[in-house]
């Protein structure tokens, strides 16, 4: 007959919201995480190690070496606290071995979907609808956040439910859900680009009664094309070694005025 579970779901999202407190702020360059991740569940080990001397073996054993995306932990540590539930002290080798192999394929995927594409999505998307004077993109960020929180907290017990076998069961889809991120950011950031960033010059071609317009002639090349090609250098400076963002900020305003005092930009 098979064991029923010791933990219930308010405990793993107690021990969600307890690891997402202090995720980072302990971190070290020895064990890094691992402070965290005895802090988070120490309370959920308790509960499955009625013995002492076991219970502080499995906190020492999740004191080794830890390091991932913090949002994506809470599903690590609710597999392996399923596997210690079901083996119990048995387990802790195996335990070491599923936080290995996981942490550096679930931080390659939640770097990029968490750190990088939804920031700058959704980041654009609140910063047009604020520029076009709609309320909702002031706190569309915030709400944005307030809903993924609500995600962490259920993410260790997902993995405490479903086990190792969630991993095997959605690794495929996650490539695929990470490259379709990766293609809606690149249209999300290229469509921005050409219509929040406005740059517009006066220039004009006099040709006997003919005037042509340089602004008309380029954007006959490729539409907004200044826009884009501003967006693409300040991008390549961006990526210059010492190179701030305030220190760029400052260098376009200072650009731009001068372009507009010597008739270049409108």
């Amino acid at each position: 007959m098979e064991k029923a579970p010791v933990l219930t779901r308010k405990d793993c999202v107690k021990g969600a919201i307890r690891w997402s407190l202090i995720a980072t702020t302990t971190f070290n360059y020895d064990t890094q995480l691992a402070p965290a991740v005895v802090f988070g569940i120490g309370p959920l080990l308790r509960k499955i190690y009625k013995d002492d001397d076991e219970y502080v073996e499995a906190l020492n054993n999740h004191y080794k070496y830890f390091n991932t995306m913090p949002w994506l932990a809470n599903i690590v540590l609710g597999a392996t606290l399923a596997l210690e539930d079901k083996e119990g002290i048995s387990s802790l080798d195996a335990v070491q071995n599923i936080k290995v192999s996981l942490m550096g394929p679930l931080a390659g995927i939640g770097d990029t979907l968490f750190w990088t594409l939804l920031p700058t999505i959704m980041g654009s998307i609140a910063g047009y609808m604020a520029l076009e004077g709609n309320p909702i993109g002031v706190i569309l960020w915030l709400i944005i956040n307030l809903i993924f929180i609500g995600i962490r907290t259920q993410l260790m017990w997902i993995g405490y439910r479903e086990g190792t076998k969630l991993i095997t069961k959605v690794g495929g889809k996650l490539a695929r859900i990470t490259d379709a991120a990766s293609v809606l950011g690149l249209t999300v950031v290229g469509a921005l680009s050409a219509t929040v960033v406005t740059a517009k010059t006066p220039l004009a071609f006099q040709m006997g009664e003919v005037n042509l317009a340089v602004a008309d002639l380029l954007d006959k090349i490729m539409p907004s094309m200044i826009s884009v090609a501003t967006v693409l250098v300040l991008y390549k400076l961006l990526g210059k070694k010492g190179m701030k963002i305030t220190t760029l900020i400052l260098i376009v305003i200072i650009f731009s005025m001068l372009c507009s005092a010597l008739g270049i930009l409108a």
